[in-house]
């Protein structure tokens, strides 16, 4: 499936959280990752956060496109890291 994730967490939090899905996922704009996974590397994406994020305060969201054929991708302005596989 292909995930587009996006965060918002405590500025403490920031660093971490972007190293962590770094490991799995292309960075793509702040608080913006995307990337390729399969069902297993979703739950450690999801298991990995748990320990960084703080549940009460912070906000994760998980777009997972199970058929990415169907989705355009337009960017407007400058694009941080083209993803060819999402097109």
């Amino acid at each position: 499936m292909y995930l587009i994730l996006v965060y918002d967490v405590g500025q403490g939090r920031v660093g971490k959280v972007c190293r962590t899905l770094r490991r799995r996922l292309t960075w793509v704009q702040n608080s913006v990752f995307e990337g390729e996974v399969t069902e297993a590397g979703l739950k450690q994406i999801q298991a990995d956060l748990s320990e960084v994020i703080d549940g009460s305060n912070d906000s994760v969201l998980f777009y997972c496109i199970q058929n990415p054929k169907g989705w355009e991708k337009k960017v407007m302005g400058k694009e941080r890291l083209s993803t060819d596989t999402f097109l």
